[in-house]
């Protein structure tokens, strides 16, 4: 492996993970509501559950699903129906005042439920695959899959504690419980959104 295949690797994992996607918008999200600490499990649950799908697609998982495509279409089935309750839940979340300041009602994920969430997550799927295509081969030698799955692993938590952060930034501004409400119906419109390469696919 030369330098500019892994300075390649590196750019691409780290360029993919810290775009906006359904990932990065729900952390966000919880960020606002929630704060870092009760996110935690939630951003533990993204980076090891989407660096272990990285892995099960680098050993051969998608040959499984090319051999039965009907999987595929039940992926999609669950992903939209899942999102579309995610969204829902963002949505309806209900701030409250309290002494403390305002406060949303709910729970943020929990790290097993964003861990599977990987496996209905369209971007994590496009990320997974074009990665592994793309430099599985390029780095040769059985320690390649690791190799990648490593490098995602770092270029994830740095890129995932981002856009935790900046909504914890953004919840100082959201102060108020009109505000917060807006927002969050904002944010699961915009989760919505991420839906349509996977409906029109």
């Amino acid at each position: 492996m030369t330098i500019d295949i892994l300075t390649a690797l590196i750019a691409f994992a780290f360029v993919s993970s810290i775009t906006p996607g359904p990932n990065n918008l729900m952390l966000m999200t919880s960020g606002i509501n929630y704060g870092l600490t009760r996110t935690l499990p939630h951003m533990l649950g993204v980076g090891l559950g989407f660096t272990a799908m990285i892995f099960l697609i680098g050993l051969g998982l998608t040959q499984i699903f090319d051999a039965f495509p009907i999987i595929y279409k039940i992926l999609k089935v669950i992903s939209i129906i899942y999102l579309s309750y995610l969204a829902w839940k963002i949505a309806t979340a209900t701030p409250k005042t309290t002494d403390a300041g305002t406060e949303i009602t709910g729970k943020p994920l929990t790290f097993i439920q964003a861990a599977l969430f990987q496996w209905v997550n369209p971007k994590a799927w496009v990320m997974g695959v074009s990665a592994i295509s793309t430099y599985s081969a390029a780095i040769e030698g059985p320690h390649a899959i690791l190799i990648i799955t490593a490098v995602f692993f770092l270029a994830c938590i740095p890129s995932i504690s981002v856009w935790t952060i900046l909504g914890m930034q953004l919840g100082r501004i959201l102060n108020n419980p009109s505000k917060l409400r807006a927002f969050n119906i904002m944010a699961a419109v915009l989760l919505m959104a991420s839906l349509y390469p996977v409906i029109f696919s």
